[in-house]
């Protein structure tokens, strides 16, 4: 019939064929809508019917032998022009796939143990019967697919392992549900419970909690946790604030994350206390969740992992906040922490002033600042570049204060640490206490080596709208009237005066905020003019002395820091 009215020449009769559509035209249409649907599925699911390992060339195989298949393509073949978004519904409900979060015990599955094998017959042991109970969990919940970590991936191969890791985000995000095992929770265990799990500890599970959409909770019985047989505990208040407590992550994050660099550091803190089997992937596991994806590099050591994957939240964000942390500092870069658990405590807890004080302030040094000097200042450090990483190396703009005292503080029986009177040129005298020694000297006693105090510049203080939320135009500021009366001139001029009334007001209340109190980083130079940190068991907290003093704030530099 498709071939008379292909060889038809009359206007009518070539419109009624437009309606139709070849069996190859709708199975291509359908494999379009599968390749968008498998593009952010893992490369190997688990049928849950005959417990066989799949790859994606198979899954489409089995899908074309089903009713649903079958249905669909005759419905575009006699509608050629049928919704994308009805193809797509039946497209997703056959390739959902349901994804396992759990923790490694003893001996698990691996590819190589499954590979042709039908999981439903081999012998129950172990992580096998875990394995087994989940897809069947998987079927029960309608599903044909599932998915596990341990044997859906093949581990000797790198090109996939890589490929899986930077993935495994989206494939937790895209997946139909999510079931998290709960080994270690026992049948009709009460509120609580969830917050004691082991699951809890572990790195991996940190993005298989905030990634997926759908989630439910299963006990060790593989009965539902608390009994709550919605079909989503993400919208359970009670198991939503238990998680709360377990992760320290805000229960609206949990219920809609959105991965990127934004409150990095409070990301980090997430992961500080969890552990991983293996060292990087502390790290690896962080790469969907902060929106990245870099080489995994196994035996690189958790070190440089850690590393490169702050190196690329600086380099693309800008913030500074992951350079704020107590503890031993990393091979990679000295202004970076050797573990993550340096993220556990919150930055440091700085006052803040109220907008009462700040125009008091800013009225008080209206009379005592020049005005100039501290326009100058803020011009300089809104033209400064934010911080940057090259060949592991931190480009860091900040305010320099040259230190011109080191004194050990008199201890005969003291250990490591030490505590040392620091001064600097600008800043009040303060105390450090680290585990390395440093070399003492005053000004009467110098030494060659050069040791400043610095202040990491932050665009935070310079007080700038954010502009994605500023209208295109606002009308108190645009004005394209023709400025050539003499009413038109004097309106220019008051408009110039507010204008500059609104730079110097902009310029004082920077220096207030310049006078508060700080965090710092202390720097020694190096041979080769580079400088490295030297990290502090407690937060180098400065203050500069005369605030009405802005030619103490004046040394901006960006240093290079090993």
């Amino acid at each position: 019939m498709l071939a008379k009215l292909d060889n038809a020449h009359d206007m009518q009769t070539r419109k009624l064929r437009e309606q139709y559509a070849s069996p190859s035209q709708a199975d291509g249409i359908i494999q379009k809508v599968i390749n968008v649907q498998l593009d952010t599925a893992p490369l190997r699911l688990l049928d849950t019917t005959t417990g066989f390992l799949c790859d994606r060339e198979t899954q489409i195989s089995a899908f074309k032998t089903t009713t649903e298949y079958k249905q669909l393509l005759l419905s575009i073949m006699k509608h050629a022009d049928l919704p994308r978004e009805i193809i797509a519904d039946v497209v997703a409900k056959y390739f959902g796939c349901v994804m396992l979060s759990h923790r490694w015990e003893g001996k698990e599955p691996l590819l190589h143990d499954i590979k042709n094998k039908a999981v439903f017959q081999l012998e129950a042991a172990g992580g096998l019967k875990k394995l087994q109970l989940f897809c069947k969990k998987a079927y029960q919940a309608g599903f044909h697919w599932a998915w596990v970590d341990s044997c859906c991936i093949d581990q000797n191969n790198n090109v996939e392992l890589q490929k899986s890791i930077n993935s495994m985000f989206a494939w937790y995000y895209h997946a139909a549900l999510t079931i998290v095992y709960l080994s270690d929770v026992p049948p009709s265990s009460k509120s609580g419970a969830l917050t004691k799990s082991a699951w809890n500890t572990r790195g991996w599970t940190v993005p298989e909690f905030l990634a997926p959409k759908v989630i439910l909770f299963y006990q060790q019985d593989w009965t539902l946790y608390l009994d709550n047989d919605s079909h989503n505990h993400k919208e359970s208040v009670e198991i939503m604030h238990e998680l709360e407590d377990a992760a320290g992550v805000d229960a609206r994050a949990l219920v809609a994350f959105q991965p990127g660099m934004r409150n990095a550091r409070e990301k980090l803190k997430w992961a500080s206390t969890r552990v991983t089997t293996v060292a990087e992937d502390i790290a690896y596991s962080l790469f969907g969740i902060f929106g990245i994806q870099l080489p995994i590099l196994y035996g690189e050591n958790k070190e440089n992992a850690l590393g490169r994957l702050l190196q690329e939240i600086v380099a693309r964000s800008g913030d500074i906040t992951a350079l704020d942390w107590v503890g031993q500092p990393s091979t990679f870069n000295s202004c970076l922490p050797a573990n993550i658990s340096s993220y556990t405590d919150p930055p440091c807890a700085l006052p803040s002033l109220s907008e009462d004080q700040i125009q008091i302030a800013v009225s008080s040094l209206g009379h005592t600042v020049a005005v100039e000097l501290a326009s100058k200042l803020y011009d300089r450090l809104d033209n400064t570049s934010a911080a940057r990483f090259a060949n592991c190396r931190l480009h860091l703009p900040c305010i320099v204060h040259r230190v011109t005292e080191v004194r050990r503080k008199q201890d005969l029986v003291q250990e490591s640490p030490f505590e040392y009177g620091v001064k600097a040129d600008g800043l009040h005298n303060l105390s450090i206490t680290t585990k390395e020694t440093l070399v003492q000297f005053t000004r009467a006693r110098p030494t060659r080596q050069t040791f400043l105090l610095v202040r990491p510049w932050d665009r935070r203080l310079l007080e700038l709208p954010d502009f994605g939320e500023q209208p295109a135009f606002d009308d108190d500021t645009v004005d394209f009237s023709d400025p050539g009366t003499p009413l038109d001139q004097s309106r220019c001029s008051a408009k110039q005066e507010r204008i500059d009334s609104e730079c110097r007001s902009q310029a004082l209340r920077l220096i207030v905020r310049l006078g508060q109190p700080f965090s710092a980083f202390l720097l020694a130079q190096q041979r080769g003019g580079e400088y490295k940190r030297i990290a502090s068991d407690y937060d180098i907290i400065a203050q500069t002395k005369d605030t009405t003093s802005v030619h103490n704030m004046m040394d901006i530099r960006t240093l290079e820091i090993l």
